[in-house]
């Protein structure tokens, strides 16, 4: 099966009159795309073509990946690639804070370092025993399990720690519970900033991260792999300090629409339905989905949002609501246990019978999280994943480097059973403590500009995404590290996410995006 995405050219006029995301468009090559998310060209490329990898220094095909021994061995010889690039570039003077006072690193990317702080330190938070690094995340309320997320992340950086990566220091992680409340999150930074005096702070979720990422751009703290896809975090140029990770939720969307048209051809047009957490985190999903529905009137007729409030016990009233609008395809577009929810209450109310599919969010892959409590209720749902794997998916555990992880998270008294603990060592423990470790290798050793500088110039062959996704940024001009992802259907009684079709890719399409709410989006 092909994999394509549709985006009219009618898009940014479109866009215009519904004041949603500002539409990057280019008159001489008729392409357009939402801000934060991939171009009709790169997407329709990369289905038909495959992955244009990220730059790599070094073949992973050279090293004996069977085992963990061999991964290490990697991602040394990967981190010394990089750092040797870089280090020859700020030995030139052209990379490094120059006499200006201006950070200067790959594809134009700067920052003017003039604009920090008066009492600003560049190795604040590392001292002669301790590397102290701050999180804020979500350990209680409804999304409370992403909370084993930091511990995995924890549990990753303590193996390090083991091993002596960090020679004579070891990563401390101050963990602060805001319970997915923004009000606390700026709390918590004040606390981490001032009391903690951390290096670099980890944030959760969109509208807590939205909440505190200019602050931290205006201090100078690095904000490294968020965890949330939020297109605003593509942002390099306005706010240098903060990167994300995962796949971008614009880039979800028009893969949606994108699945709609290619297995839905004999129903087109189809009415949509979805279920939409109401803050900035659902906003983002419902503006791009909403964008793509009004630009492809032949592929969906109408589209019914339905918001919920992320604290509220229950969707059921939601859900009653969109099982009433007779949906063909519903789409749940929340997270954490509303994820859960939403398939149990689609079971309980019958939409799930009038429906030709139902979609679960990328942000709800987990397997033990948000899949297997809903038990044959979550049989046939459909997600665009993002490119991850599951440690505890049949189709992965018995990888080595799964296989490993999940020893890894028993060794440290982390259930394995609990994917996202997993998740937590593999998808966002790796590249950070991957950038702290080039970073150390570079002039001057750790800092909090060398730090910034590896993350704009690093990549490298990501072990827990599937093949054919590339990881990686650049600079200026590439503000995602992963712009690719499966289409998957859950199989209740395997309990397994099996991907259907192509994989698509189109790494380093995805256009930065400049995020102004008040003025539609992305800009």
């Amino acid at each position: 099966m092909t994999l394509r995405v549709v985006l009219v050219k009618a898009l940014a006029q479109l866009l215009k009159t519904t004041a949603m995301m500002t539409i990057i468009h280019s008159e001489e090559e008729e392409e357009s795309s939402i801000g934060g998310g991939l171009t009709q060209d790169a997407v329709e490329e990369a289905a038909e073509s495959g992955s244009e990898e990220a730059a790599t220094r070094v073949d992973p095909a050279d090293f004996d990946l069977t085992g963990i021994e061999g991964h290490l061995e990697y991602w040394a010889a990967n981190r010394t690639a990089i750092a040797e690039e870089l280090t020859a570039k700020i030995e030139a003077g052209d990379y490094g804070v120059g006499d200006d006072g201006i950070l200067r690193g790959p594809a134009g990317f700067e920052i003017d370092m003039n604009e920090c702080p008066s009492d600003w330190s560049d190795t604040k938070g590392i001292t002669d025993s301790e590397i102290r690094m701050g999180m804020t995340s979500a350990f209680s309320g409804n999304l409370a399990a992403y909370g084993n997320l930091n511990y995995g992340v924890e549990a990753w950086s303590d193996y390090l720690n083991e091993t002596g990566a960090f020679g004579d220091r070891e990563v401390k992680w101050i963990m602060k519970d805001d319970g997915y409340v923004a009000a606390q999150t700026i709390e918590f930074i004040d606390e981490l900033i001032e009391s903690e005096n951390v290096f670099a702070i980890n944030t959760l979720g969109s509208p807590n991260t939205m909440a505190v990422y200019t602050q931290l751009n205006q201090e100078c703290v690095p904000q490294p792999f968020v965890m949330t896809g939020h297109p605003a975090w593509g942002d390099p140029v306005n706010h240098p300090w903060t990167s994300g990770l995962q796949m971008s939720y614009s880039t979800e969307a028009i893969l949606w629409g994108t699945w709609i048209k290619n297995n839905l051809a004999d129903e087109l047009p189809v009415k949509v339905a979805g279920l939409v957490m109401d803050n900035d985190f659902g906003l983002a999903y419902e503006l791009a989905f909403e964008a793509y529905a009004e630009a492809n009137g032949d592929i969906v007729s109408e589209f019914v949002a339905i918001r919920h409030d992320p604290a509220a016990p229950t969707v059921t009233n939601e859900m009653t609501t969109i099982a009433a609008a007779k949906p063909n395809v519903f789409i749940s577009m929340t997270a954490g246990n509303p994820c859960l929810l939403a398939i149990q209450e689609a079971d309980a109310s019958g939409l799930l019978e009038d429906v030709s599919a139902a979609f679960t969010p990328s942000v709800c892959k987990g397997i033990a999280a948000y899949m297997a409590p809903a038990g044959m209720a979550a049989d046939g749902w459909w997600i665009a994943g993002g490119g991850w794997k599951d440690t505890t998916d049949p189709n992965h555990i018995d990888e080595p480097y799964i296989a490993f992880v999940n020893q890894l998270l028993a060794d440290a008294d982390l259930d394995p059973s609990v994917s996202l603990y997993g998740t937590g060592v593999a998808e966002f423990g790796w590249p950070m403590m991957e950038v702290l470790q080039l970073a150390q290798e570079l002039p001057g050793g750790l800092s909090r500009t060398n730090y910034i500088l590896a993350l704009r110039s690093f990549s490298g062959d990501h072990p827990f995404l599937l093949d054919g996704i590339a990881f990686g940024a650049n600079g200026a001009v590439d503000g995602f590290f992963v712009e690719g992802s499966d289409f998957s259907l859950f199989d209740a009684e395997a309990q397994s996410w099996n991907i259907v079709g192509d994989i698509v890719d189109a790494n380093g399409g995805s256009p930065n995006c400049a995020w102004d709410k008040d003025n539609g989006g992305c800009r």
